[in-house]
């Protein structure tokens, strides 16, 4: 038998990083823009899934004064292996929380917005009713902006929550699946795979009017035939835009990267989900949920209108 005991142990700390690809890599914010939207969160108190996430993209999109807000706090009641989010018992529920994202958007000039949240199974409504009142304040005081929620689960609250969050009207309501369903029980833990799928068709079938999104990870170990169901779920679901990027390992204690995707082959995900009928896709190594988010959507609203369009003359002829 082998004596192990020799061996040196490597912890999460002295643990060495793993060598991202050349496609991967990306600047270190310095930009004038970056600070001037990086010291707009911290005068407004505002929490953003750029930091907190540790998003490769934060340099381009700050400095073109383009941030995700995450509403409810920076705390998240779950503990996914993929999240850099910190995790424990959030505080209170900040009550000038939507006017302070409102005044963000007016300042910043947006066009369109994205607001996430952390999750908090701790509240009664997992927080649906503070994504309502941002909604409500977006519309009183930049009704030019567009409005794209990303929210968690609402685990076991779910029917309401996005009742209430649809009855609000956002432009697009997205819920990320984050992976395939056999990667579930080590990455997403305290998810359900098909009660995600549940809560984007519960959104299409109280308003079909509202652009569905959701978005995956790639190199957690998943399988090329994996990815396409997922994709095939997702049109069951009659989502309307997937993301596909790349997931890096925040720290040390995160999940390993079992595999850098080239851009390669995102582009061909990308080619066979706009084979599946996806309105907007968006697939490359950086792509996040967040990332050109108001061209993307503009895009996606063009292609809905050339669609109706084309089965308008379709219907005409007939």
């Amino acid at each position: 038998m082998n004596d192990l005991s020799s061996v040196p142990s490597v912890s999460p700390e002295t643990e060495p990083r793993q060598r991202k690809p050349e496609w991967i890599r990306v600047k270190a914010p310095t930009s004038k823009g970056y600070g001037e939207t990086r010291q707009l969160m911290r005068d407004l108190k505002l929490n953003t899934v750029c930091e907190e996430a540790a998003c490769p993209n934060i340099g381009e999109c700050w400095t073109k004064k383009h941030a995700t807000v995450m509403i409810l706090g920076d705390t998240c009641t779950r503990a996914c292996a993929f999240c850099n989010v910190k995790t424990g018992m959030p505080g209170r529920v900040d009550a000038d929380e939507p006017a302070h994202v409102a005044e963000a958007a007016a300042k910043l000039g947006l066009e369109h917005i994205v607001i996430t949240s952390v999750d908090r199974d701790d509240l009664p409504d997992g927080g649906a009713s503070q994504f309502v009142k941002v909604i409500e304040e977006l519309r009183r005081n930049t009704p030019q902006t567009t409005i794209e929620i990303l929210t968690p689960d609402f685990r076991g609250k779910m029917r309401r929550a996005v009742e209430a969050i649809v009855q609000a009207r956002p432009d697009v309501y997205n819920h990320n699946l984050e992976t395939v369903p056999r990667l579930y029980p080590t990455i997403r833990p305290g998810a359900r795979y098909y009660a995600s799928l549940r809560l984007l068709e519960e959104v299409k079938s109280h308003d079909p009017s509202i652009f569905t999104k959701s978005g995956i990870m790639l190199g957690l170990g998943e399988q090329r035939l994996e990815v396409h169901q997922v994709m095939d779920d997702m049109r069951c679901a009659d989502i309307d835009f997937l993301t596909m990027g790349q997931y890096l390992r925040p720290t040390p204690k995160h999940t390993d990267v079992i595999e850098f995707v080239t851009p390669q082959a995102f582009a061909a995900y990308g080619a066979i989900a706009r084979a599946k009928g996806f309105l907007q896709v968006a697939s490359s190594p950086l792509t996040r949920s967040s990332y050109h988010a108001g061209k993307d959507f503009a895009e996606m609203r063009a292609a809905r209108e050339a669609q109706l369009a084309r089965a308008g003359e379709i219907a005409g002829r007939r």
